[in-house]
């Protein structure tokens, strides 16, 4: 792969976009609560003379702005929550919220959209239509997206085309991973209560074994996917916690089993509900005991459309010429699932992976997460590359 070609008045404003990635690191909020955050970014974005919304779905803040001449609305979102993590790295700008962490980038997702905000400020006259610039709130989990959605982002103006990158540490510096269609799975979220009839140790005769039946139970689950799905296609049934039980000698009378399911086809998505269904009514009446399936649709799938994503390819080769590729996958989902649903779009990857380092050694949402700053300039780059080609 060649040295990726960094935009000139990127590459101008680098200490610029590495301090302002660091400062966020240093202080990050938790979902719907990024208040600072979002006040920096509003100051930042009014500085470059856009019109600035704050308080979008809940806290999330829009910047925007029009170019020289009409033409279409392109939304560029960035997210902007930490996760509830206490960072372990030594880094000389860590986190200093304690148990609060950016381990997944969205520091440097700001980072690099302020960047491309601030370069393309300067560029008005060159474009007709307009500029988005949506910093949302929650990804991990709390949807931000679908409040902004509700609260009116992608309309006055009318929102064409959208567009999202992630920093990706499965994949190396000087890498872009694109590709149309599922590029992230549908995340959702399941409880099963297990309720038997507790007693004592020595008796179980007596008793509706709920941790015996828990543990079957687990068993018995991962066998959707390795029995009911294609194996040519990618599923997941994760039990990932267990509560229940009293002591040593107490047969316990309640267990509850919290998981995740994750899924590339939505037909799979069903398939795989229908059989949790299935199997927790069939394991109630094996054991006589009553089983309570709570089942919560999470994030959608995230489907990039064709159109789009050949604009970010090309937009992306300028940049890393012959280091545009399919992307790592993986069985992350990501609420720009909700805008994907709404209108047309692409959601990439921007490789990130320490050069210094052994790959995977960093692995997002870990403790020591930490990615390599130079991708940084990738991402505004790409930013830039994309608008210019969208609207001048």
């Amino acid at each position: 792969m060649s040295e990726p070609k960094i935009h000139p008045e990127v590459a101008a404003i680098e200490e610029d976009i590495i301090a302002t990635r660091r400062h966020i690191h240093q202080r990050p909020e938790l979902a719907f609560v990024e208040h600072e955050t979002a006040k920096m970014i509003a100051e930042r974005l009014t500085a470059m003379g856009m019109e600035v919304t704050t308080g979008v779905g809940k806290t999330g803040v829009v910047g925007l702005f029009h170019g020289a001449g009409d033409g279409p609305c392109i939304a560029l979102r960035a997210d902007m929550d930490g996760l509830p993590i206490q960072e372990t790295g030594d880094s000389p700008f860590k986190s200093q919220n304690d148990g609060v962490m950016h381990a997944c980038g969205h520091d440097g997702h700001m980072a690099m959209l302020l960047g491309a905000a601030k370069v393309l400020s300067g560029m008005r006259d060159r474009l007709r239509g307009s500029v988005k610039f949506i910093f949302q709130p929650a990804e991990e989990g709390g949807g931000g997206a679908r409040f902004m959605i509700e609260e009116g982002v992608l309309e006055n103006p009318k929102v064409d085309e959208i567009y999202g990158l992630h920093l990706w540490n499965y994949q190396p510096y000087g890498t872009v991973g694109a590709k149309e269609g599922p590029i992230l799975a549908a995340a959702d979220v399941f409880t099963i209560t297990v309720r038997g009839k507790g007693g004592h140790g020595a008796v179980p005769h007596t008793t509706v074994d709920a941790i015996v039946i828990a543990s079957h139970l687990v068993t018995v689950l991962q066998t959707i996917v390795s029995r009911n799905i294609n194996p040519l296609e990618s599923a997941v049934v994760t039990v990932g916690k267990i509560t229940g039980g009293h002591n040593f000698n107490v047969i316990a009378d309640e267990v509850i089993l919290d998981g995740t399911v994750r899924a590339y086809k939505e037909e799979n998505r069903q398939t795989i509900i229908n059989r949790l269904k299935e199997i927790t009514a069939g394991v109630a009446a094996t054991f006589g005991a009553e089983i309570e399936l709570d089942y919560r649709e999470g994030y959608p799938l995230t489907v990039n459309h064709a159109e789009q994503t050949e604009k970010v390819k090309r937009a992306a080769g300028q940049v890393v010429g012959d280091g545009v590729q399919f992307p790592y996958l993986s069985m992350g989902g990501e609420d720009f699932s909700y805008y994907l649903k709404e209108i047309p779009g692409c959601f990439f990857f921007v490789g990130s992976a320490p050069q210094d380092r052994e790959p995977l050694t960093v692995p997002h949402h870990c403790s020591h997460f930490d990615f390599d700053e130079q991708a940084l300039l990738v991402g505004s780059s790409i930013w830039i590359e994309l608008v210019i080609g969208l609207l001048q």
